[in-house]
């Protein structure tokens, strides 16, 4: 159920260049999981449109909901600069998410690239599963590396090769000798275009979470689509909407 409110912020700090951590007290944590999103309005109404940001971590008890962002534009500019106590206008929570119960019992590589990477720490703490995480980043600046060490067994991977496999995390899965009956995955398009072929080859189920510049959050403009392999019921054609019928899907449903 999407809601739209105003929250608020309960800490924010930088934890890599231009990579900010933001927990918001909000009732949407009641219904976060991971995968989703929710869209976060800037005060400033030259920006126009809010900004969709992953679910990072839920924290249910305390209404708490944790997010992740790197700073790209105006509106992220805008967020960086919030301390605690401030307001914060936010809609969610949005979007389909990860399938975690199809993977109980499983070895699953749990992929993330760049700032794919936070949806991957909620994920991996509701996961029952037998998790290798994979961790793809430019250099050393390995942000939430540490937090998602305590679910699963962490392979990292830098464009640099500063830390762990040179290279990318597909590079550091062959490295290790890794294999795995499911994956899920986040991250940049051409890290998810080699993790659909990788599945594909290796004949295992995958699933993406798509990302991709969004106007309005909630599937309505059609500005954000993908071509699947099925038609769209909202605009019978071969699209879906990654903000609505996404931001995750099967691999082998989509064309990348």
């Amino acid at each position: 159920m999407k809601k739209k409110e105003i929250a608020l912020v309960l800490s924010q700090k930088e934890i890599a260049p231009r990579i900010y951590d933001m927990w918001i007290q909000t009732q949407l944590a009641g219904q976060a999981r991971p995968g989703q999103f929710i869209c976060v309005y800037p005060r400033d109404r030259a920006t126009l449109l809010p900004r969709p940001i992953s679910v990072c971590e839920v924290n249910r008890s305390r209404d708490a909901l944790r997010i992740v962002y790197r700073v790209a534009g105006a509106g992220t500019e805008e967020f960086s600069h919030y301390k605690a106590q401030d307001p914060i206008a936010v809609m969610g929570t949005l979007g389909n998410g990860f399938p975690v119960e199809e993977a109980v019992g499983k070895t699953v590589f749990l992929i993330g690239g760049g700032i794919g990477i936070p949806p991957i720490l909620e994920l991996a703490k509701e996961m029952d599963a037998k998790k290798q995480i994979l961790l793809g980043y430019r250099d050393g600046n390995t942000f939430l590396r540490e937090e998602l060490e305590k679910y699963g067994r962490v392979y990292v991977a830098a464009e640099d090769g500063s830390v762990g496999t040179r290279g990318n995390v597909l590079d550091a899965a062959a490295k290790n000798c890794l294999e795995a009956e499911m994956i899920f995955a986040c991250g940049p398009m051409p890290m998810l275009r080699a993790v659909k072929h990788y599945a594909g080859e290796k004949g295992i189920k995958a699933y993406i979470s798509l990302e991709e510049h969004m106007a309005c959050g909630v599937g309505a403009c059609l500005g954000c689509v993908v071509k699947t392999k099925n038609l769209d019921s909202h605009s019978h054609v071969h699209n879906a909407r990654i903000c609505t019928e996404g931001p995750v899907f099967l691999a082998d449903d989509v064309e990348i």
